[in-house]
């Protein structure tokens, strides 16, 4: 029989549990308040600083384990993305595509082929961005294992995609590059070209220049010459051809040194893909008697290979990891045709975007711009909030998401992230996309927090005043915050370390000392340095000497961007750096640290470093060695890059752009060429179109005469009074006479 007895109390016990505090809940709910607080309170001390509180800045983070918005700051406002793009991009052709997607490449020969001899061999591309040298060579063997052993003319049919190369806002930048390569529905190397040097046996001989892959399809004008252990100052420029690619290339190169390479854009890639394969197949032992041309695969010609890229989630890697622009463009044109027909194009491309956008994620169309799908230029506008909602979709479509998340950069292990986030609670746990053109800095991914927190974050930066790196430093130490969630430091004391690189007053005795260890091993030229060399400059503190270290990290291995962005970020005409670093040049009897290298990127037509160089011009004035050097090495700029020289000095400082028109004036005399490159680019400047970089040059062009009819003009000379000898014994020339006898041109 039941005990009604126990009613009572039952109720009583119910009732003060009911009303006792949820200790366990409340204070995990407590704990993470404070936790956001605490986050909110560091993002917003971090927006507050230089140069950010000086930009225009767009901020959205979001929970992904409770789906609350963290921060916001000014989401919702359109920014330049960069190659954040690229996540758009990679989310439709993911979502399109689907991640077995393969790209082929079709070999066909006429109906009446034997197997052995084809009076023409047909390639028909279909876009696949991912065919290099070797892929190319192993197609090639495989075709000569089908019986291939004679060819009349070979055939590529690039009518997979339409004729239009490049996408809105390339076009807004006249360059060469390898990031501007054009797209094409047969392509080869990511449409680049690997130009290497090496000097020849002498001091003055000719260096040595070498294609890869060599072919027919490219014309080399070298006049490039060896020069001593210093000269490292070359150009490479790529320019279209007809039915060929020019590479030419000028400069010196250090006697005994390793070889450089360098690679460039080409302009014909069905060309480019049809001569190299012409090629591979005579090397193979198939011969080809005929020519490459252009044309199409007639419908009734026979099938007899077809080459299968690897699936498309190997290739996203590629496209999200180093930010290829090359491979974000050819996916527009191959959703276009997928999806909307052949040809594909970038229009058909981007109505692909913007129905996966509208339909799937719920963003409308007409709410961002979206030209291109690489994200280069001024040519595209998302919102933080926008992106996020891209991440927050990809996340949660399950079979897709781990594609897409491997894809992205981990933050101090590989691709664009390599070198960032190192020391934070980021390493490893931050996976994202950057982004980077002039004056625009984005960053946005996924993070889990070292507490265990899912969170998705976009974060862009436009319009900054001076150098990305303090913008990028922002940047990761916003994401630095949100990692640290949960950890012992946390977001407020993380971000206060990140800020605590101030600059330091080492004795010059012992910057000299450290500048000289660092210069040692940049000289070696090992990238097995590059490890140690990362660590001591996130240690450094004393800005003269973390150049000197960023120096030796680019010069043990200068095709590595990231060594060229920290150089470049971390070189300044400042008294900090290059005052300082003088005075170590002049202890040690050698060249400015860090000149030299600058004077190499610029050299090569790097925009930044062409803009420090004259900064640096202007920051040498009056000190006599240092205009010596800086005359030396403007002249090699001018000689290798005139026409990007002529564009930094107009968007020069009037104090700096006078100090490098006199020094400029000073090498070209000594150069002593009635012909030199600079003039030439000067006198092309003149009929520029852009009206504002002809009338500059018009003035440049008349003050740098003037200039240099005052270096070649004799100067007077000062009067000495000679007092004799109280003896009657020769005497030397005087002082007149010896000025007289040393003068140029006297």
């Amino acid at each position: 029989m039941q005990d009604h007895r126990a009613r009572p109390l039952l109720a009583v016990t119910v009732a003060l549990f009911v009303m006792l505090p949820r200790v366990g809940f409340g204070a995990a709910d407590d704990k993470k308040r404070a936790e956001r607080e605490a986050l909110k309170a560091s993002l917003m001390q971090v927006l507050q600083r230089e140069p950010l509180n000086a930009s225009r800045v767009g901020v959205h983070m979001m929970s992904l384990d409770d789906g609350s918005v963290v921060f916001s700051h000014n989401a919702d406002e359109l920014l330049n993305p960069a190659s954040n793009v690229k996540l758009v991009t990679s989310a439709a052709a993911l979502v399109t595509l689907g991640p077995e997607y393969r790209f082929e490449t079709e070999f066909l020969v006429e109906t009446e082929s034997d197997g052995i001899k084809a009076r023409t061999l047909y390639v028909r591309g279909k876009g696949d961005p991912s065919i290099t040298t070797e892929r190319l060579y192993g197609i090639v063997s495989d075709l000569f294992h089908t019986g291939l052993r004679e060819v009349q003319d070979i055939v590529v049919d690039d009518s997979w995609f339409d004729a239009e190369r490049t996408p809105p806002g390339f076009d807004q930048e006249d360059s060469d590059r390898a990031y501007m390569a054009p797209t094409g529905a047969l392509s080869l190397n990511w449409n680049a070209v690997g130009v290497f040097l090496r000097p020849g046996d002498t001091v003055g001989s000719k260096g040595v220049v070498e294609i890869e892959p060599q072919s027919d399809f490219f014309v080399v004008e070298n006049s490039l010459t060896t020069g001593n252990a210093r000269s490292r100052r070359f150009s490479v420029a790529s320019d279209a051809a007809g039915a060929q690619q020019k590479i030419i290339v000028r400069g010196q190169v250090p006697h005994g040194g390793a070889y450089m390479s360098v690679y460039k854009k080409i302009d014909n890639p069905p060309m480019y893909f049809g001569q190299t394969l012409k090629q591979m197949l005579t090397t193979r032992g198939v011969k080809v008697k005929g020519k490459v041309k252009q044309g199409l695969a007639p419908q009734k010609a026979k099938l007899v290979y077809v080459a299968h890229s690897d699936t498309f989630d190997i290739i996203l890697k590629r496209l999200n990891k180093v930010s290829s622009n090359f491979i974000a463009e050819t996916l527009l044109k191959t959703m276009g045709a997928e999806a909307r027909g052949v040809p594909g194009t970038f229009a058909k491309g981007i109505d692909v975007v913007e129905d996966f956008l509208s339909r799937e994620v719920g963003i409308p169309r007409g709410t961002y711009v979206m030209k291109n799908g690489s994200g280069l230029n001024d040519a595209n506008r998302f919102s933080a909030t926008q992106l996020d909602r891209v991440l927050r979709y990809m996340y949660d479509r399950f079979p897709l998401a781990p594609e897409y998340l491997s894809s992205l950069g981990i933050a101090g292990k590989d691709g664009t992230l390599r070198y960032r986030f190192d020391g934070t609670e980021a390493v490893g746990r931050l996976r994202a996309k950057t982004g980077t053109l002039e004056n625009v800095s984005a960053l946005s991914g996924y993070v889990q927090a070292a507490g265990g927190e899912k969170f998705i974050f976009s974060m862009m930066v436009n319009d900054y005043p001076g150098r990305s790196g303090p913008v990028v430093r922002g940047l990761d130490s916003l994401g630095a915050a949100v990692a640290s969630v949960g950890s012992t430091m946390g977001p407020g004391r993380t971000v206060a370390e990140l800020a605590s690189e101030e600059k330091s007053s080492t004795p010059m005795a012992e910057v000299t000392s450290r500048v000289k260890t660092y210069l040692a091993l940049g000289s070696q030229r090992d990238a097995r340095n590059i490890g140690f060399l990362r660590t001591a400059w996130r240690s450094e503190r004393d800005p003269a000497v973390r150049a000197v270290v960023a120096e030796s990290l680019y010069q043990s291995n200068p095709q590595d961007y990231l060594g060229v962005r920290t150089l470049l970020d971390s070189y300044s005409a400042g008294t900090d750096v290059y005052g300082r670093l003088r005075s170590v040049a002049r202890e040690l009897s050698v060249e400015v640290p860090g000149l030299g290298s600058m004077v190499e990127l610029a050299a090569s037509g790097n925009a930044e470093a062409l803009a420090r160089i004259i900064e640096l011009a202007g920051a040498s004035s009056g000190d006599a060695a240092s205009e010596s050097e800086m005359v030396e090495g403007l002249g090699a700029v001018a000689r290798t890059a005139p026409e990007e020289l002529v564009q930094a000095m107009r968007t020069a400082s009037a104090r700096d752009r006078e100090a490098t028109t006199t020094l400029l004036a000073r090498g070209l005399v000594q150069a002593g060429e009635a012909e030199h490159p600079f003039w030439k680019a000067l006198r092309k400047s003149l009929g520029s179109t852009d009206t504002r970089l002809a009338e500059f040059s018009r003035t440049l062009e008349g003050t740098l005469s003037r200039k240099v009819a005052e270096e070649k003009a004799p100067r007077p000379l000062v009067p000495v009074q000679i007092v004799a000898p109280a003896v009657s014994t020769p005497i030397g020339p005087t002082s007149a006479e010896r000025t007289a006898e040393t003068r140029p041109g006297g």
